[in-house]
């Protein structure tokens, strides 16, 4: 993640700027922007010029995205709204970095909200291309030949359709990384999507276990910063944040913690985020006479809440912080990874 600190946002000089936006094909979208702009303002200036209803923003966002060796892709993190992506890009010190449109939800089946929307199906056709193609999502061999034979026709459509099926399809897929199950060390590669965390994990002895996670049994997470690493590559040499997200689960009426190694932790927070706020609206759809209240950053709709089955606690702490921890309960203080 850039080093951000580094530069003083206040005392930018505001000039007009050209910034490639990349879409889900690899295909560059330049726009013209202002150095100053904002993420949700070039959002909104890259949308209208390919056409995306205005009402679908909020089904969208903006990431920066890292274009590995191989044709790998690695999202390095969602910019929020008030983020400077210009300035983000300038001040990365992660090679091959661009900003990139993809969709911003994490349940497949809110696809049907934007099927009118002939740009937000192109999007979506984009991308889900691309997840199989990067095996982000995972379809049959049955499955693949079908949708090879719909791509074919071009008829996208029936390709979204048949996508909903494909294992791990709108998930969103991280960097291999370390955790801490079911030993210290052991490998793992996690995917987030459809109100779950699913774990392929690495054992020693050569084979890999599939865990899955619910995020119904997730009580709360913490995101903790370890220290910097310096990462060489080369003549390349990189600071990179050590970060670790742990959250704790419900096992057998038993409380745990799993901890995930990741530079992609914030990534990470925010999708379960992002999970529980579309699970706590959806709720709210399934029981009117629930009053729901979804806080939920860059939305202007509110809506009341009266219960959740589930609480939202994440933090960012310091190793160095002594934090106790009740047995009965756990709750921190909520700092987003925006305001860091």
């Amino acid at each position: 993640m850039g080093n951000t600190e580094n530069w003083n946002t206040f005392d930018i000089a505001t000039k007009k700027a050209s910034l490639d936006i990349f879409l889900p094909n690899e295909r560059s979208i330049p726009v013209e922007i202002l150095t100053s702009d904002t993420a949700e303002r070039i959002l909104e200036v890259v949308s209208h010029k390919i056409g995306l209803c205005r009402e679908l923003l909020d089904y969208f966002g903006l990431f920066l995205i890292r274009f590995g060796k191989e044709g790998k892709l690695s999202v390095v993190k969602k910019l929020a709204d008030f983020e400077l992506p210009y300035v983000h890009l300038a001040s990365s010190e992660v090679e091959n970095c661009k900003v990139g449109l993809r969709k911003w939800y994490m349940d497949p089946s809110l696809d049907s909200m934007l099927m009118d929307c002939k740009a937000a199906v192109d999007l979506l056709y984009m991308q889900a291309i691309q997840d199989i193609a990067k095996e982000w999502a995972k379809p049959t061999q049955a499955q693949r030949q079908n949708l090879e034979a719909l791509q074919k026709e071009d008829n996208q459509t029936k390709f979204l359709e048949l996508a909903q099926e494909v294992r791990h399809y709108g998930y969103l897929q991280l960097d291999p990384c370390t955790c801490d199950y079911p030993e210290p060390g052991s490998g793992a590669v996690l995917s987030v999507g459809n109100n779950e965390i699913s774990c392929r994990i690495s054992l020693p002895d050569g084979q890999t276990q599939d865990t899955i996670f619910q995020m119904s049994g997730v009580k709360c997470w913490q995101v903790t910063f370890l220290g910097t690493l310096l990462d060489v590559d080369g003549p390349q040499r990189t600071l990179n944040q050590n970060l670790e997200l742990r959250f704790q689960y419900s096992e057998d009426s038993h409380w745990q913690w799993f901890v995930v190694y990741t530079k992609q932790a914030f990534l990470l927070s925010s999708c379960l985020k992002k999970m529980i706020s579309e699970n706590t609206v959806k709720l709210a759809a399934e029981n009117p006479e629930m009053q729901i209240e979804v806080l939920e950053q860059s939305k202007s709709k509110k809506y009341h809440v009266q219960q959740s089955q589930q609480k939202d606690y994440s933090s960012f702490l310091s190793r160095k912080s002594k934090t106790k921890i009740a047995k009965d309960d756990c709750v921190f203080g909520n700092i987003k990874e925006e305001d860091l």
